[in-house]
């Protein structure tokens, strides 16, 4: 009698390891992820870094942007604070994850984003102007004042509006690079998102299909340790979430999110890989939210000063100044007068766009269909009616139709 030998698993369902006959667990630590670091806080550039494609005129845009980000950002918070805007959320100290990302994609490439990614938006161009308009929801404002502030959106700037729930922008992402794969364009998608919307089902759903799909979208996750006010070690146990990639048989990297060329050189090889591959790629950013979580939010509740203090000694932006001062492209001089121009002309955008007109109201129900339905049309009447019977409450509407 012979007895056959059990039949080998198929090795395309997973990469096979080395044979065990004892029983072994893996965890986290089994995966050492490095961190990519290229550019000291003095501005010195660490021995044998493999620095990314950057010039004189590109790295002066980019310090620009960072200005701009930073401006804008204390502007408004104090907006808000003198009862001016009604929302508002910083990126205070985080601003090298989005404009360092987006100053390492092609105009043509797609970028879909959470709410802290201006920084992406400004780097391509979008006006101070346009940003104001936005942020009070004037008539001129690109979305028509339907959305909170800083959900910003430009289809001309190839900037997807942002939306308020968590992480809906991960599947589309993977869902719109695939079509660019499809018709074979010559760009990729760059998704944004937090560590804390990575605990939303869209991020596994529209990483898995990435990988499935093979579809050639970045995934940048901008992990600065607080979903609002819930610390990274109290929403995961794992390696951060560059692990997650590896998990999902993406190619992935993390790097300094504070170190402006670290995130620069990663995006470049991350588009280049997604493009010629036609894969995914994840790039994890660690860095910190300085700021609070929104103009709602109040951090001393849940963090304490010196831990800020110590990621202040980290500001992204003076890192960045660091290395051009060494470089001779810039002078202390030029910041001065730089950051006293913004200063004005942000302020000055404020004082006109919060007196322009808000949106018509009829302008409500357009854009939804070709022509507006008699179901729209009769409720537009019903909002006219309730706006009519309680003016004081909508002070910028009443009185107007």
């Amino acid at each position: 009698m012979t007895t056959e030998k059990s039949p080998e698993i198929p090795s395309e369902l997973y990469k096979q390891g080395p044979v065990v006959h004892q029983p072994v667990f893996i965890d986290g630590s089994s995966v050492e992820i490095p961190e990519l670091k290229i550019l000291h806080q003095d501005g010195t550039i660490y021995p044998d870094a493999d620095m990314p494609e950057i010039d004189e005129a590109h790295a002066i845009k980019i310090y620009k942007t960072l200005a701009f980000h930073r401006v804008l950002d204390e502007r408004m918070v104090a907006s808000q604070r003198q009862g001016r805007l009604s929302f508002y959320m910083a990126a205070l100290g985080e601003e090298a994850a989005s404009v360092g990302g987006a100053a390492g994609l092609e105009p043509q490439d797609m970028i879909m984003t959470q709410y802290r990614e201006q920084g992406a938006l400004m780097y391509r161009g979008f006006s101070l102007e346009n940003f104001m308009n936005q942020l009070f929801s004037n008539e001129k404002d690109l979305g028509k004042g339907r959305q909170m502030p800083i959900h910003y959106g430009s289809k001309a700037l190839n900037y997807l509006t942002v939306s308020s729930p968590l992480g809906t922008q991960i599947p589309q992402a993977t869902g719109y690079a695939y079509g660019q794969k499809v018709q074979g364009i010559d760009a990729v998608t760059m998704c944004y998102f937090g560590e804390g919307a990575a605990s939303e089902g869209d991020f596994h759903a529209g990483l898995n299909m990435a990988a499935v799909q093979e579809a050639p979208v970045i995934f940048f996750c901008r992990n600065n340790g607080y979903a609002i006010s819930t610390p990274a070690d109290e929403q995961f146990k794992g390696n951060g979430i560059a692990s997650r990639g590896v998990g999902y048989g993406i190619k992935t990297i993390r790097v300094d999110g504070n170190d402006i060329l670290a995130v620069l050189k990663a995006t470049q090889i991350a588009r280049a890989y997604a493009l010629e591959e036609n894969a995914p790629v994840l790039i994890e950013a660690m860095s910190y939210r300085l700021g609070a979580h929104s103009t709602s939010d109040d951090p001393s509740g849940y963090r304490t000063r010196e831990e800020e203090e110590k990621w202040q000694a980290n500001d992204p932006i003076l890192r960045m100044k660091n290395w051009i001062l060494a470089q001779g492209w810039w002078d202390e001089e030029q910041d001065n007068t730089l950051f006293e121009g913004l200063r004005e002309e942000v302020l000055a955008a404020v004082k006109v766009s919060e007196k322009i007109n808000k949106p018509h109201i009829d302008t409500l129900i357009t854009d939804v269909y070709d022509e507006p339905t008699s179901q729209l049309k009769a409720q537009l009447e019903e909002v006219k009616a309730h706006v009519n019977k309680y003016p004081e409450a909508y002070p910028f509407t009443a009185g107007k139709f």
